[in-house]
């Protein structure tokens, strides 16, 4: 494992932060930590990267723990928080190779590093321009390629997207996704839409608390949630009674332009099914949808509103 953490509390003054928060993260995988704001999710990514001590609890990164003197542990991880501290006045490649050298990377080592994680993060076009000149998008991208020089086994990435543009959001969620190809990432988000869009994994935290972990299938199933199948046939009045006979089939609702199946227990994936009995009873099928609960109908049923 790249990532454990394990019972993790952290409280400030009478207030519990994070209580006995236990996940672990797999090398190459995106994990998003998902909860409402106030969750305590930043808190955790603070500790995980050993900017805050935890009171109980340890987090061991590629094997080694971080504790306040072990320097070491932290040349193996990136680290993007939530507010992106920049130095405005700075060009982008002078403040990347100011960072190359805090990670001991120098001479042609820097040049190489710092030209490869500005290709990386498509800051070519702007990399000539001061960091104040550049749009919040641009910004997030000086902030991803400093987390990202010296090449971490770990990137850590504070809401991300906090404040971008549709098209921002869309070019810099490409880009953790293409991040996750080569190194563990932690993704803290309030946004449902962010993990099922780039995440493989969800941990999902409410008031310091781990409530769910899992991939979206494994929460949906968690928490009771039902996928549907909805068809519906060339001729809008076609009689299907027969196919809640059929041993995959729980009920079946109709709705205005078909029908919504529901799946029996056991059963996962009938839409092959649904397509032979289309066949066999010579019916001309014009949609075989499977509609499963979104990250948001997941996130009500576990955290519902206050």
């Amino acid at each position: 494992m790249s990532v454990i953490i394990d019972s993790v509390t952290k409280t400030f003054g009478t207030q519990k932060a994070l209580d006995l928060v236990s996940f672990k993260v797999s090398e190459g995988e995106v994990v998003g930590f998902l909860g409402p704001n106030g969750a305590g999710k930043s808190t955790m990514m603070k500790i995980a990267t050993g900017y805050l001590i935890a009171d109980v609890g340890e987090v061991t990164i590629c094997g080694q723990k971080i504790t306040p003197d072990n320097t070491e542990v932290r040349k193996l991880i990136g680290y993007l928080p939530e507010h992106n501290p920049l130095y405005l006045e700075m060009y982008v490649r002078e403040y990347l190779e100011m960072v190359g050298k805090l990670y001991y990377i120098d001479g042609k080592d820097l040049k190489r590093e710092v030209e490869s994680v500005i290709e990386r993060t498509g800051l070519g076009p702007e990399c000539h321009k001061k960091i104040g000149a550049l749009s919040k998008g641009y910004r997030q991208r000086v902030g991803i390629a400093q987390a990202i020089i010296g090449k971490p086994k770990v990137i850590i990435l504070d809401e991300p997207t906090t404040g971008l543009d549709p098209n921002q959001i869309v070019d810099i969620r490409t880009l953790i996704k293409d991040l996750g190809r080569e190194h563990s990432v932690i993704l803290s988000t309030h946004i449902m839409q962010e993990v099922e869009a780039i995440c493989d994994r969800i941990v999902l935290i409410d008031h310091g608390k781990i409530r769910a972990e899992g991939t979206p299938a494994e929460i949906s199933r968690m928490v009771g949630g039902k996928q549907v199948i909805e068809i519906a046939f060339e001729d809008n009045n076609v009689d299907i009674s027969s196919l809640n006979d059929m041993a995959f089939v729980d009920h079946i609702l109709p709705k205005e332009n078909g029908f919504e199946v529901y799946p029996a227990e056991g059963y996962d994936d009938i839409r092959p099914m649904l397509f032979r009995y289309a066949v066999e009873n010579n019916l001309t099928m014009v949609t075989l949808n499977r509609v499963v609960n979104s990250m948001e109908d997941l996130f009500h049923r576990l955290i519902p509103a206050k």
